[in-house]
């Protein structure tokens, strides 16, 4: 007989078959459970986190560039050349944020060797970094990318490879070439209404190349940092020091004491007095044909009329200046120039300026019929003219004082 135990567990499995709603069908697969026991399985496991920096996003693939540089490999979809070129490309972000944009091998150098402080810099081969000065990009954020990436987003026809992102540079804060300094002359160029980014930057180009001590943008003038003007400037940003967005208020103040101030103007009152009246005020640079008319005394202490950017008011409050052939003698130090834009010319405040401080007019000769020079040609000429003229002084000033006393 069946002890009082085993009854009792038949009684209990009865009692667990109901519940699980199971009948006397079910004995079966018990008996089956009891031969072949379910395994137990653990819970499954979360896969186990990836390693991350310690900034917060996924560790990225670094590599050393050199002793102390290390620059990082940018993953598929990185999209930060894609956002800093857009935005560095705009004069607000640029004014806004302090930044400029840099393409080409050898503008990226002029601007480190310059002491121009990098913030990015993107290039598509190792090798690129051992071309610049790399105790210089400590600091910057270093980004190889794709050659192609830069393609895509680069301005240039033949794109080198390197993009960088600087801190607008301050140029009381730069280091320029000693040549360049020593080289040097006392000469400022100003740059009135020049609206054309390749007229501006081959203008810089060549007052760096004339040796002019600095140049001074007035409002009106296109931004100096645009990418086609830093093209066309081919480095000189980074030999002279530029001056930008002043007001004719603020220009003598950057100027040297006791300077005497000249506009480069197409207009000859003596050719243009037999056919029209005089009053036609300021003009383009360069020069149109005839002969200049007898020197007239200038308005020293005449002060310009209040007007924004000096335009609208040519005409009747035009001072008068005394007129001279560019290759005549015309410049004394220190001395500063007026080159105007080919489209608004010359703002009334330049020729007031240049009459306070007993400057003169500047005409470049040309063949009758034709309109006027290119700004950037009219300031080559007049700015190397004046260059030969100074240093001819210094030549004829240095034999007269070898000449022995009472000789």
């Amino acid at each position: 007989m069946p002890s009082a135990g085993a009854a009792l567990t038949r009684g209990r499995r009865r009692r667990e078959m109901a519940a699980l709603g199971l009948g006397l069908g079910g004995r079966r697969w018990v008996r089956a459970l009891r031969r072949s026991p379910a395994r137990v399985l653990p819970p499954p496991q979360e896969p186990a986190e990836e390693p991350r920096s310690p900034v917060g996003p996924p560790a990225v693939e670094r590599s050393s560039a050199g002793p102390g540089l290390w620059y990082e490999k940018a993953a598929p979809g990185d999209g930060r050349l894609r956002k800093v070129v857009t935005v560095a490309k705009s004069r607000s972000f640029r004014d806004r944020h302090g930044k400029v944009l840099l393409e080409g091998l050898r503008l990226v150098r002029d601007a480190l060797e310059a002491g121009a402080v990098p913030r990015s810099l993107f290039f598509s081969a190792a090798g690129l970094l051992r071309e610049l000065p790399q105790a210089r990009l400590k600091g910057a954020s270093l980004v190889k990318v794709k050659f192609e990436e830069i393609k895509s987003w680069s301005d240039l026809v033949t794109p080198q490879g390197v993009i960088g992102i600087f801190s607008k540079p301050d140029p009381a804060k730069m280091s320029y070439p000693a040549a360049q300094l020593a080289s040097s002359v006392p000469m400022v160029l100003i740059c009135d209404n020049i609206r054309d980014p390749g007229n501006l930057g081959t203008v810089l180009r060549s007052a760096a190349g004339a040796g002019c001590e600095k140049v001074l943008l007035t409002k009106g003038c296109v931004d100096p940092w645009e990418p086609k003007v830093l093209r066309a400037g081919m480095g000189a940003h980074f030999r002279i020091p530029i001056v930008a967005n002043l007001d004719w208020e603020s220009v003598p103040s950057n100027l040297p004491a006791a300077v005497q101030v000249c506009v480069a103007d197409h207009k000859d009152p003596g050719a243009q007095a037999e056919a029209e009246p005089v009053s036609q005020g300021a003009g383009r640079p360069g020069s149109a044909s005839g002969h200049p008319k007898a020197p007239v005394k200038s308005k020293p202490g005449a002060a310009p009329p209040e007007h924004e950017d000096g335009e609208g008011m040519e005409g009747s409050c035009t001072p008068e200046l005394t007129t001279r052939y560019y290759y005549e003698s015309w410049i004394q130090a220190p001395a500063a120039v007026v080159v105007g834009g080919e489209t608004h010319g010359l703002s009334p405040g330049a020729l007031h300026l240049a009459a306070s401080t007993g400057g003169k007019r500047l005409v470049i000769p040309m063949v009758p019929g034709v309109d006027s020079l290119n700004s950037a040609v009219a300031a080559a000429i007049v700015l190397f003219e004046g260059r030969r003229q100074l240093l001819q002084r210094n030549k004829q000033e240095d034999k007269r004082q070898k000449v022995p006393v009472g000789g």
